[in-house]
């Protein structure tokens, strides 16, 4: 099923531990920007509470509250349309401010304009919650499309503050279907599907972005791939990058919660499911969605070190990429 071109009318509503923040560029190089065509832009890659995390008294974070890392943020995804000068968010984060800003910058935008479209996942707090700041009480956006499933649809608009936003037109909400396309420019369309994952208040999915030559797979939270009815070595073979849940390295860097009740594929898991795909596939996933607790944060660790030369590559902050 193809949903309504959705530019059609959005024309009419808008015209762990040491603090290391380098970039490896020998072993994750960035792509650089020429500003035409289409561009997948890397606007965060932590888990929904950040990094540091709140009340955390571990070495991990224990530096982060006086000397906080810059580039962590809260995962999230920027696609650009430069030929028809519109961009779109993958998530509203509580860094939504920050990321919409870089979004801007890197596209070339003057004036700090909100994206034509944003995109939710599910209703956990990291993903969602930067809708507040579309509010009266923040920038009182105008009439903002956000796209998000039935059960999420329904849940920001019978509970409050959220249900407020459409009340005010702040935003409207376009509501998906599973596997349903939606065209948004003659060059860009976007597919959501159906993830298994916690599900409390909404359904969970991941899309399939379609640019002018690339396509890319995001899906920043499941439970484990066996929980899931479909072969992810499969899907990374259909696209060109896929950015994959990696909340936890392995099981060893949680010591105060009970693991049964976070299912996350640990990075290891996923490594050992994907260790039969070519190397050109596995070049292809971008590990993203670190707890405050991963190593792979830290661009010097160890299990770091061990994710890139096993042939898989990890996402950071101001990756870009073409479509």
């Amino acid at each position: 099923m193809r949903l309504f071109p959705f530019f059609l009318f959005t024309m009419l509503l808008f015209s762990n531990c040491k603090n290391v923040d380098k970039t490896n560029t020998a072993l994750n190089p960035p792509v650089k920007e020429n500003k035409e065509g289409l561009s997948l832009v890397v606007l965060g890659t932590t888990q929904d509470a950040g990094s540091p995390h709140i009340a955390c008294k571990k070495e991990c974070c224990a530096q982060l509250f006086t000397d906080p890392i810059k580039s962590r943020e809260v995962v999230s995804l920027g696609v650009i349309d430069y030929q028809n000068h519109k961009s779109y968010l993958f998530e509203a984060t509580p860094d939504i401010t920050k990321q919409t800003k870089f979004l801007n910058e890197i596209m070339g935008t003057a004036s700090q304009a909100l994206p034509n479209g944003i995109f939710l996942t599910h209703a956990h707090i990291g993903h969602y919650t930067g809708l507040m700041y579309l509010g009266k009480e923040a920038t009182n956006a105008n009439k903002v499309p956000v796209f998000a499933m039935p059960r999420m649809k329904s849940f920001l608009e019978q509970n409050g503050p959220w249900g407020q936003l459409v009340e005010n037109d702040n935003i409207i909400i376009y509501q998906l279907e599973n596997q349903a396309e939606v065209v948004l420019t003659d060059k860009l369309n976007v597919v959501p599907f159906a993830v298994p994952h916690r599900d409390e208040y909404s359904e969970t999915v991941g899309y399939k972005i379609y640019g002018g030559h690339k396509s890319a797979l995001f899906i920043p939270d499941i439970d484990k791939w066996s929980a899931w009815d479909t072969s992810i070595a499969e899907l990374i073979g259909t696209f060109d990058y896929a950015f994959l849940d990696a909340t936890f390295f392995d099981g060893e860097e949680l010591n105060t919660r009970d693991i049964s009740g976070i299912p996350h594929p640990f990075v290891i898991e996923s490594m050992e499911q994907l260790k039969d795909l070519s190397a050109l596939d596995k070049k292809k996933v971008h590990f993203i969605h670190f707890n405050h607790t991963n190593p792979l944060l830290r661009e010097d660790s160890p299990q770091t070190k061990e994710v890139l030369e096993k042939g898989f590559r990890i996402a950071r902050k101001g990756m870009v990429i073409k479509l």
